[in-house]
């Protein structure tokens, strides 16, 4: 892929998703311009408030398009002070575009497994590898072989938004103790689809 087509402008958030449907019908991709293509468009609250889906209680993925099974882009919304966990990104490229606010990115070593005295299998404390303050329209991309990371709105009076796009979809991942590296599977859905709010599932027992 020529990655001087890197540097058009893309002007608005429909005109990106049209962009990544096109370079995602192929099946070779080039990392680089992916990034390059993220780093173009410049954040319009007008392009991505009905996406914008904020909850007092934690952060909320709001999914903008799922790019023929190929990806998945979608909006988080972080209000004040609100973060996520040590986790990983199920082999899948992990590209995070900040659209309003800042957020701190936190990356960490894989965790490693020790044996202590008593002959139990353990792991130590996670090793932080650095921290990255990101404000409006950065980028940042992570992988699996990169590391593991979590992602916070330090801010007190000032949500925060950001966009992500995952390569391949994926709807579970590993988080991680800071403390002790132990893990936990979690499964995740999205807040709202499209703009429009998801319907909550209630379990009904006979």
């Amino acid at each position: 892929m020529d990655l001087c087509k890197s540097n058009a402008e893309i002007s608005c958030l429909d005109e990106l998703v049209v962009k990544l449907r096109e370079i995602f019908s192929q099946d070779d991709i080039d990392v680089d311009y992916v990034q390059q293509l993220m780093l173009s468009y410049k954040s319009n609250p007008r392009d991505w408030r009905k996406y914008a889906h904020f909850d007092r209680h934690r952060y909320t993925r709001n999914l903008v398009d799922e790019g023929n099974g190929r990806y998945n882009l979608m909006l988080l919304a972080w209000s004040e002070g609100q973060g996520s966990s040590i986790h990983d990104h199920s082999n899948a490229h992990c590209f995070m575009k900040v659209l309003a606010g800042s957020l701190r990115e936190i990356r960490y070593d894989w965790p490693k497994e020790e044996h202590n005295l008593f002959g139990d299998d353990g792991v130590k404390e996670m090793k932080m590898q650095r921290e990255t303050t990101l404000n409006t329209n950065d980028v940042a991309y992570i992988n699996d072989s990169i590391g593991l990371h979590r992602v916070e709105n330090e801010s007190h009076t000032q949500p925060a938004v950001s966009l992500h796009l995952y390569i391949p979809p994926f709807n579970s991942c590993r988080t991680f103790d800071q403390r002790t590296g132990h893990c936990n599977k979690v499964t995740f859905t999205f807040h709202s689809k499209y703009g429009k709010r998801t319907p909550f599932v209630v379990s009904v027992k006979n």
